[in-house]
């Protein structure tokens, strides 16, 4: 199975995953240590936090989404898709994926923050029935 790792460097993995734009795809498989298979830089408007779904999203092809944080809509919008995203204080992305693969992953706090930013226009949250960025 597929699992994305939210990575600003490429080394670490990261946090603020709605954000983020650079991420490493593993395939992780029982008992067979994860390999990556391909790195995810995306252009600003494929961020989740700002993709409209106006298209295929490169993330929901994976099974998880492992960051070191994400706020409550990330993790609703990669639900919505079959994706769990999953948050974590390990720092190493193959041993998150290793350890998520096996369930011993340890998991970080759930968060809630402050984008930073007046919430005075539609980031499409929220929206009755089906997917929240209206393309479900």
């Amino acid at each position: 199975m597929r699992v994305a790792v939210a990575s600003d460097d490429f080394q670490n993995v990261t946090g603020h995953a709605g954000k983020a734009s650079r991420f490493l795809v593993f395939e992780a498989d029982d008992g067979v240590p994860p390999r990556e298979v391909a790195r995810l830089d995306l252009p600003g408007d494929l961020t989740i936090h700002e993709f409209r779904c106006d298209g295929p999203h490169p993330l929901f092809q994976v099974k998880a989404v492992i960051a070191g944080s994400a706020g409550a809509g990330f993790v609703r919008r990669l639900a919505e898709h079959g994706v769990q995203a999953v948050l974590t204080t390990e720092r190493d992305p193959a041993t998150a994926v290793a350890r998520w693969a096996a369930g011993t992953l340890a998991a970080a706090a759930a968060q809630c923050h402050d984008h930073g930013h007046d919430h005075d226009h539609d980031h499409g949250h929220g929206r009755e029935g089906g997917c929240s960025c209206g393309c479900g």
